[in-house]
Order: C-alpha cells, then sequence, then structure tokens
C-alpha cells in the first residue's frame, strides 16, 4: 500500500510521531525533531517494513481511529475476521512531575484486547543514519535495547520479549505495555507505571485545552489544530518547526522536497499569533524567550529566516541517499539551505509577536527598556533594508527582487516600534518610527503600485501577482475597504484562484509553474473574502478546505485542486493556522448561545 498523508501525529513537545491509519509509527526523530528519524518508513520508499513499529493484527479487516477527547492521546482499533479485536493507545508522556515537565525522549504503547482471542506480531524495527541501517539489538528478560548510535533506546515491556524480537505471532491475553525510551532501567511495574503515565498525560492535555478562548463554531477541529502547533514546539528552547517532517514533495515528482524540522521566524510569528487568539500564552512565552536569544546573538541586527531549534545558524543541506522518499519521489533532503538567504519580512515577523510582551500584563515576563534597545536594532536592520532585494517569503533559489511583502513586513516593525517607543514613554522614540514607517509607506505606493495593472505588485522590479499581497490588510497597512486593496484583491482573485483554492503564484519559478495550491494562501482568501463583505463565501470555502483534512482534522502544505490530495510536509503550521484563524473570524458568536 502506498503511503499518503492520513497520518496522526503524537508528541510531548521533545518528540514526536506521526502514526498511520492501520496505527503504525512510521516517521519519528530522536532525541528531537530534527533528529535521526528512527522510523523512517514514510521516506523508505518500497521498504516500508524498515523503520515502523506496527502491531499486526491475524486477520485483519478494519482499522478505525479517534482521539481521546481533548488530548494528544491517539486510539486505534484494529478488527479481525474472526471477530476478535485489540485497541492500541499511543502517547509521549507529558506531564508535570518533581515540580518541572517530564517529556521524555520516549513513545508509550497500549495493546488492549478488547473482543474474542486475538493474535498479533510486533514488528518494531528502528533504523539509524537516516536510513542507512536497521539498528542492531541486545535484550534482557523483560528489554530490548536499540543501538540507533550513541543514545541507545530501550524497550521495557510485558509483552513477551523472544515474540517481540523474533517478530513471533502470538495470542493477547491481557493488556500488554511497551515503554520506548531512554536507554536506562526502567523504574517501577511497566503496567502500573504506563498506565499512570497515560492517565497523566490526558489530564494535562485537557487541562491546556480548556484554558483556550475557542469559537462556538469548528471547535473540534480549532482544538485538534491547537494541539498539533502545540506538537511543534520544542518546549526546552522555545523554537516552533514549520512542519514535523521532511521533504514530502509539494507536488509529484517536482523535486521540491524541502526539510521543514527547523524554525522559521516567518512562520513561527503566524502560529503564536494564532494561538495567541486563543489564550495560549504559554507557546507565545516560551517563542519570545527564543526570540530574545536569536535577537542577542545577530550581529547588527541581522536575522537569517530560520534557525535550528536551538538557535544554532548553520543548517548545512544535504541528500538522505538511503531513503528512497515519499512514494519514492526523492530526494530526502536534511537541513535548509534557505538559511544561507536574505529574507527581510523577518524583521517584522520578530517585531510584532515581541510587542506583545511590553503590553500584555498576563506574562510572566513582561519586557522592559533594556529589551527595547534590543528591538530597536532589528528595527533600524528593517529600516536599512526595506528596499533591497531578497529571496521574498517563497524562498527563491536563483533571484532576488524587493518584494512587497517583505518592504510591507519592514513597514509593520517600524510602526509596531513606534507603538512600544509611546508605550514606554519615549516621545522622541515614537516620533523616530513614525517618521521611518511613514517614508517606508511612500516608497512602498512609489514602486509597488502598477498603474498600468491597477493592483500592488509583488515586488518593485515585476508586475505578477502573489497571494501574500492579501495580507496588507491583517498587518494594519490598508483596510478592507480602501480602493487599492479591492482592486489588488480583485486581480489576485482573477490571476491566482482556481476553483475555491489559491495558488501563491503563478509565474514560474527555479522549479517551473507551481502546481499545487498552497493552503495558507486559501485561508488567506476565505479571510479577504469576509473582510470585505463576502461572508457567506467565505464560510463556503472554509467547509470546503475542512473537508480535505485528514481523519486527523490536519493539513499539510499543499493540496492539488483537481485531485483534492494533500501534499507537502505534514503537519503544516501554516495550514493549521489557518483553520485556527478562519474559524475565530468566521464563527457565530457566543452570546448567540448563552
Amino acid at each position: 500500500m502506498k503511503p499518503d498523508l492520513e497520518l496522526s501525529p503524537i508528541g510531548n513537545c521533545q518528540v514526536s510521531a506521526l502514526i498511520d491509519r492501520e496505527g503504525a509509527i512510521v516517521w519519528g526523530c530522536v532525541p528531537r525533531v530534527d533528529g535521526d528519524p528512527v522510523f523512517c518508513s514514510l521516506l523508505n520508499g518500497d521498504a516500508r517494513d524498515r523503520g515502523i513499529w506496527r502491531f499486526e493484527l491475524e486477520g485483519q479487516t478494519s482499522a478505525t481511529q479517534r482521539y481521546e477527547r481533548n488530548t494528544a492521546i491517539l486510539i486505534t482499533r484494529l478488527e479481525s475476521e474472526d471477530g476478535s479485536a485489540v485497541e492500541i493507545h499511543d502517547f509521549a508522556p507529558r506531564f508535570e512531575r518533581s515540580g518541572r515537565m517530564y517529556r521524555p525522549v520516549a513513545y508509550a504503547r497500549i495493546v488492549r484486547p478488547v473482543a474474542g482471542a486475538p493474535r498479533m506480531r510486533v514488528v518494531l524495527a528502528p533504523m539509524m543514519e537516516y536510513g542507512a541501517k536497521l539498528a542492531e539489538t541486545t535484550n534482557g528478560t523483560n528489554h530490548v535495547r536499540y543501538l540507533i548510535g550513541p543514545q541507545a533506546l530501550r524497550l521495557t515491556t510485558d509483552a513477551p520479549v523472544g515474540y517481540v524480537l523474533e517478530g513471533r505471532s502470538y495470542r493477547v491475553e491481557s493488556d500488554q505495555h511497551f515503554f520506548l525510551g531512554p536507554d536506562e532501567p526502567f523504574v517501577g511495574n511497566i503496567r502500573s507505571e504506563v498506565r499512570r503515565s497515560e492517565a497523566a498525560t490526558a489530564r494535562y492535555w485537557q487541562h491546556w485545552v480548556r484554558g483556550l478562548h475557542i469559537p462556538l463554531e469548528w471547535q473540534e477541529e480549532v482544538i485538534r489544530a491547537a494541539i498539533a502547533l502545540k506538537l511543534c514546539q520544542h518546549e526546552e528552547t522555545g523554537a516552533i518547526v514549520a512542519a514535523l517532517t521532511t521533504s514530502i514533495p509539494e507536488a509529484p515528482n517536482s523535486q521540491r522536497n524541502w526539510d521543514y524540522r527547523y524554525c522559521w521566524i516567518r512562520d513561527s510569528y503566524y502560529t503564536v499569533q494564532a494561538l495567541n487568539r486563543l489564550g495560549a500564552l504559554d507557546v507565545l512565552e516560551k517563542y519570545l524567550a527564543y526570540l530574545r536569544n536569536i535577537v542577542d546573538q545577530a550581529r547588527g541586527g541581522q536575522i537569517q529566516p530560520l534557525y535550528s531549534v536551538m538557535g544554532e545558524t548553520e543548517l548545512h543541506e544535504f541528500e538522505a541517499e538511503k531513503l528512497a522518499g515519499y512514494r519514492g519521489m526523492g530526494p530526502v533532503r536534511v537541513g535548509n539551505a534557505a538559511y544561507k538567504q536574505v529574507q527581510y519580512d523577518c524583521y517584522g515577523q520578530i517585531v510584532m509577536p515581541t510587542a506583545q510582551a511590553f503590553f500584555d500584563t498576563r506574562l510572566l515576563r513582561m519586557a522592559d527598556d533594556r529589551d527595547f534597545e534590543h528591538l530597536e536594532e532589528v528595527g533600524e536592520a528593517a529600516w536599512a533594508k526595506h528596499d533591497k532585494p531578497d529571496a521574498g517569503l517563497w524562498e527563491f533559489r536563483t533571484r532576488q527582487e524587493v518584494h512587497t511583502y517583505s518592504a510591507v513586513m519592514c513597514w509593520a516593525a517600524c510602526d509596531r516600534l513606534a507603538n512600544v517607543a509611546a508605550r514606554l514613554g519615549k516621545g522622541d522614540r515614537v516620533i523616530y518610527w513614525q517618521e521611518r514607517a511613514s517614508a517606508i509607506r511612500a516608497k512602498i505606493e512609489e514602486m509597488a503600485w502598477a498603474d498600468e495593472g491597477d493592483h500592488y505588485r509583488a515586488s518593485f522590479q515585476s508586475d505578477y501577482l502573489d497571494a501574500s499581497l492579501l495580507q496588507m490588510v491583517e498587518l494594519r497597512y490598508l483596510k478592507p475597504d480602501d480602493a487599492r486593496f479591492l482592486k489588488t484583491f480583485a486581480a489576485i482573485e482573477r490571476d491566482l484562484r482556481r476553483g475555491n483554492h489559491m495558488l501563491r503564484y503563478a509565474a514560474e519559478d527555479d522549479f517551473g509553474a507551481p502546481e499545487t495550491a498552497f493552503n495558507v494562501c486559501t485561508f488567506w482568501l476565505i479571510e479577504a473574502l469576509a473582510l470585505v463583505g463576502r461572508r457567506d463565501e467565505a464560510r463556503g470555502i472554509f467547509g470546503d478546505m475542512l473537508s480535505h483534512t485528514t481523519h486527523s482534522g490536519l493539513l499539510s502544505e499543499d493540496l492539488d485542486y483537481e485531485t483534492g490530495e494533500l501534499w507537502g510536509n505534514f503537519p503544516q503550521t501554516y495550514s493549521l493556522v489557518g483553520i485556527i484563524n478562519c474559524a475565530g473570524l468566521l464563527s457565530k458568536p457566543w452570546s448567540e448561545v448563552r
């Protein structure tokens, strides 16, 4: 069976895994999201039995899945032709213990016989060095060690270890518990400890969800998107990755295969913006700490487009030659050369979330004068670069222009710094940053408006259109009833809309013409429709987009607007942000029911 993106994530903000419809872990990296994929079946071409952890039920006829309500605990039910069945409970432990968050490099699985006399086989075959070879093993009475590298993984279980090692089928007569984690003796009874861990993890997620300010409509969709976004945060540093995977092609055989397991300043801005609207301040606070470290280390305010979750600056790109790729569509790339690019929109995307820290009294650590001094360095870089060529938000690898979106983001950096200066009572700095924002606005109006086309252009040099121009309203550069925005929106619909979906641009790039719709751009279309008064149409398209989500309620980066198939890395934070933002914008108010 070909792999697809009908995948369900579990995780604990240290490690994560993607589980397919049959209950198999097909993707998971250790010791963190950008680590070696010990579970790599998703990208292993036809070698699906290598880099996988699954439970095979003899005579299996069906598999169904659901999450335990408001948690990241996945339950898969496998049923056999003889009426027997098992339930698999999958989670990564996450709960407070000893005064701190317990989030080990570990996966926990419980198999429960729920009907008949099921017989099953355990297939556990982790790999190492990006699919280069299977991990060797050693074992004891109740454990198996998988030698994946300098830090081995240890499986502790009350299932028959010999059957697990040999892949033999056996009858499941009682609940069985599996804990794959650090190579150290498991403390306590495996049954009671894993069950206690499951209950504590469920409580953690349910309490986290209870604190969200969700809309009346589409509650389940928003909750599921919010949990998935939180799973994309590396809690140790606060970094937020763009997706949990690498090299799922943006379109079939397109070579548009990129490693998204890193923290893009732009993507993270949109993520914290969406979660902040839900009141998830924990994600914002941790990300602000990550940003402060990035700003501290930046020389002269110069910011890269992306960093590792640990703040590493060099993300050298290479190809994992032993992995065939998703459906054999390589290459599988590790690292991302975009770290070398200049993308000047990142300055605005640092200033805007950080600005909240000067105003929001709920935060444990509010920003102060010292933070403002550092942030002004970022603003100075925005001022210096606002009319300079860059690779743009779509990261063109072979050309540079002055992209309108980047210029508007530089304007936003200066505009928000004026707001912060006013908050701090620094009148001279208010004037300083207002003047710079006004100068950037004048340059944008002079250079980005195309009189011949009667719309804003994607860049100062070229007349093509780009869906990111729709963000001019979200960034408060324009109001939705501004004649220039309405004309630009009309032109974008004419050139980039494909039915209910939106291209990011239609012009050819480094790899030819785009073949798939970019999901976040479709959500930008929905937002724009609502803001210009076409609310019913916006709700209709939003409903259509939700029909394309996986059974786990999530989206990847791209969508084939003719077949409806999902493509691109998964789950994509951009796309989940779109679900949250559009649900909040379009939902009926709570006042209708209370």
